[in-house]
């Protein structure tokens, strides 16, 4: 092979890890851990949700085969903070030494129990524990707070579906209105903007099509909010949403199985497989996801709990830098073309070049 030709071999492997999926790390192997016990105190929604409660587990579970134990999962009766605290009691007195709680929800119940179980370890995904009146904010030195740079993941999926669109009108449907889900509204009006602007393409966002629906489990208000969309003549909607997401999903399939041309872009994980049409399960309406590697974080932590690097006290950010953001390493409905441009952009995040701000000035909502 030519010097040329393997210069350009290696080019597309490194892009091809770029986007990769949440995956990469996970390949670790060791011996069983006898007494590692590794538990998730779930939010509303369930493991199977196809967003983050499912994500988080999913790393969770990993860990567990890789490391030789068996993780346990506790869903809460209700959503209140006593609820959360009852669950993490319950595994905490089980004698689980690591539990890993998802979402902002839990940012009181776990400033509570870093203190009250100071010989347990906990992870708070999306979140900073802080007292219940929020006028206190502290990471303990047994836990570790991540956050996700949302809105990186909300600009590279609006550049991807801008190029495979070219030319029409997005909607945005985030879930509660909260700082991450912001954050993917406003880096998915940001990469809009970015791929008008440098790609060629002519994508309009509408303020009355970005909605905050208030909660992450009403999936028929999500379908409801879909149809409304998409009777405006929007065609591509994201929800960043949850269970409203899902929706979302539902309506699209719904308007394709009737020959209509609607797209979705999916949240946290990869919805592809949700969003089938055809018997065969081969044809989806979601175009591409806003993938927050939460499977990874997870993953990561109970690595670090095996290896003794567990980084209590601190707080950690994913982004596209550490590949902790993107969109799936497989995109169906992206064509060659659109995946390689997408690519560029994304190695453009990762070098600097291009910045994606966390902040919604002179956005939408």
């Amino acid at each position: 092979m030519s010097k040329k030709g393997l210069f350009w071999l290696t080019l597309m492997l490194a892009l091809t890890l770029v986007l990769a999926g949440c995956s990469g790390k996970q390949d670790a192997k060791a011996p069983g851990t006898g007494n590692l016990m590794v538990g998730m105190v779930t939010d509303a929604g369930s493991i199977d949700d196809k967003s983050f409660n499912q994500g988080t587990w999913e790393g969770i579970v990993k860990a567990g085969k890789d490391f030789g134990f068996t993780p346990k999962y506790l869903k809460p009766g209700g959503t209140t903070t006593a609820d959360y605290e009852k669950e993490i009691a319950n595994l905490s007195d089980a004698g689980y030494s690591l539990i890993i709680t998802p979402g902002f929800k839990f940012e009181n119940a776990i400033f509570t129990a870093q203190e009250k179980y100071p010989d347990k370890k906990f992870v708070l995904m999306d979140g900073v524990p802080r007292s219940s009146d929020g006028s206190n904010v502290k990471v303990g030195p047994n836990t570790v707070s991540i956050n996700f740079a949302e809105q990186e993941a909300g600009f590279i999926a609006a550049v991807a579906g801008a190029l495979q669109i070219k030319t029409g009108e997005f909607g945005f449907i985030g879930g509660m209105e909260i700082p991450p889900i912001k954050r993917f509204n406003w880096g998915f009006q940001q990469g809009i903007a970015y791929a008008n602007a440098n790609l060629g393409t002519k994508i309009t966002l509408k303020a009355e099509n970005v909605i905050y629906q208030g909660t992450f489990h009403d999936v028929a208000a999500g379908q409801q909010l879909a149809a409304q969309m998409y009777d405006k003549g929007v065609s591509v909607v994201f929800a960043a949403a949850g269970g409203v997401g899902t929706g979302v999903i539902n309506e699209a399939v719904t308007r394709t199985k009737a020959g209509k041309e609607v797209w979705m872009i999916g949240v946290d994980v990869d919805q592809y497989a949700q969003g089938y049409y055809d018997a065969d399960k081969t044809k989806s309406v979601v175009l591409t996801s806003a993938m927050k590697c939460v499977d990874q974080a997870a993953y990561d932590m109970v690595k670090g709990v095996k290896e003794g690097t567990f980084p209590g006290g601190k707080t950690l950010t994913f982004d596209v830098k550490n590949n902790g953001v993107g969109i799936p390493a497989a995109n169906p409905n992206l064509t060659g073309d659109v995946t390689t441009k997408v690519k560029e952009v994304f190695a453009g995040m990762q070098s600097g070049k291009i910045i994606v701000t966390d902040k919604g000035d002179g956005l939408i909502r």
